[in-house]
């Protein structure tokens, strides 16, 4: 059995997207002929909420190393707050620790939080060991060159650089790459040419069953967060300007509905959970001045602060309807459709016609998948998914059993360990 070494410094019990690619996964390395052990900074320097049920869904054998931090109230007066930052050193510690012993055969990086990747070029040069990133999103990125200074990211002129400088590093030794987006691995590959000769694939986020079972059984913990009496449509994750296209067309059409037939389309409630990345009580709303300047605010509720993982599970299984609009950024992939695809509620969702979450929307047989920029007679496909929703006749979702399969987690972790086969049997 060969050995992987995951280096993800988030993991259960905190509750962040980037973790849930490794948790999935850990309950299928071994199936494909891999041991991994997990190396993380220990939950109580995170400050993101926790949550203790992410734990159930994890095999209870696996191994997983916990380093410290510094103090992120020291570090943050210097405009360094990230957790891969506070660690670093611990990282190396440790991990150099467990590579004297032997017996690992690849280092995995699966992380938004990237600057703990630059490590893996210290550790493939003293050890001679093969190491692979996971482009979850975009690391050093000009997304927002162009963009007015309030669309911008809190510390955009320091974390550009910073981005800009630690991602040449991490790459200057890299032995593969993983992404959610071919896009991602691609503008990398035009950027560092020596990456065009190493193995990479792109690889989605998988479904992952036993989440709803868990969400499902613990339903009465979480406190009710949908109004009763209403239809509420749901939309689980991150806010943000570049969701406004997707956004506006459903916002037009429910102001529509409300001016001409009030006492039904009052009946619409949607609720945008989850919007901000910030602490609890810090987040700034960026759906709700979209819903006051279209006049719909009365009909839309957000909720900053995140909610626990099966929480949001618990919420979109409670809900009417799900909705997922998609961002402007052509490269961006939804992982967050896959939860809702097994809940199998109504699903609306509205992409930029480029993502290539449409394409895996409609290998699903998901209907109701449109984009913003090239549905014909948009408006009235959404104006008959209201009309329908209203008067109970959404017709039952029937999405194919083959593409269930094909991006499942456990799938998703096949081509993890194919590429990682590829990575130790190459020459690079």
């Amino acid at each position: 059995m060969k050995k992987v070494l995951i280096i993800s410094p988030y993991f259960p019990p905190s509750n962040t997207a980037d973790l849930h690619r490794v948790r999935q996964s850990l309950s299928y390395f071994k199936m494909y002929g891999w041991d991994a052990e997990v190396v993380t900074t220990d939950e109580q320097y995170a400050d993101m909420p926790k949550d203790d049920l992410l734990l159930q869904s994890m095999p209870v054998d696996v191994v997983v190393h916990k380093v410290p931090a510094l103090s992120k109230a020291m570090t943050a007066k210097l405009g360094l707050g990230s957790i891969a930052l506070r660690s670093l050193i611990y990282y190396r510690n440790k991990v150099n620790n467990l590579l004297n012993t032997g017996g690992y055969q690849l280092i995995y990086f699966s992380t938004t939080q990237f600057p703990v990747c630059i490590l893996g070029g210290y550790w493939n040069k003293r050890y001679h060991i093969p190491y692979v990133i996971d482009m979850q999103d975009p690391w050093h990125s000009n997304y927002y060159e162009d963009k007015p200074k309030q669309q911008q990211p809190s510390k955009y002129w320091l974390s550009y650089r910073l981005n800009k400088y630690t991602e040449a590093l991490a790459m200057k030794r890299v032995n593969g790459l993983i992404s959610v987006s071919a896009d991602y691995i691609e503008i990398l590959k035009e950027r560092y040419p020596r990456l065009k000769n190493i193995p990479s694939a792109t690889i989605t986020f998988g479904a992952f069953e036993p989440d709803l079972q868990i969400a499902a059984a613990n339903a009465s913990r979480f406190n009710p967060i949908l109004t009763p009496g209403f239809k509420n449509i749901v939309y689980l994750g991150r806010g943000g300007m570049d969701l406004y296209n997707a956004i506006k067309s459903v916002f037009d059409v429910l102001k529509k509905g409300l001016s001409e037939t009030p006492d039904l389309y009052g009946r619409l409630r949607f609720y945008f959970i989850g919007t901000s990345y910030a602490p609890a009580g810090q987040g700034q709303p960026t759906i709700l001045p979209l819903a006051k300047e279209c006049g719909v605010e009365n009909s839309i509720v957000e909720i900053t602060d995140r909610i626990g993982y099966y929480d949001g599970l618990a919420t979109l299984q409670q809900s009417d309807a799900l909705f997922i609009p998609g961002s402007d950024d052509i490269s961006y992939t939804a992982s967050k459709i896959f939860p809702c695809l097994l809940t199998k509620k109504p699903l609306l969702s509205i992409f930029n016609s480029k993502s290539s979450a449409i394409g895996i929307l409609k290998e699903f047989n998901a209907k109701q998948t449109y984009s913003y920029d090239q549905t014909p007679d948009l408006y009235k496909k959404i104006e008959l998914f209201f009309a329908e929703l209203l008067n109970g006749n959404v017709p039952e979702e029937q999405y194919s059993p083959g593409a269930m399969e094909k991006y499942s987690a456990k799938m998703m972790t096949k081509h993890q360990c194919d590429l990682f086969d590829r990575v130790i049997y190459s020459d690079n």
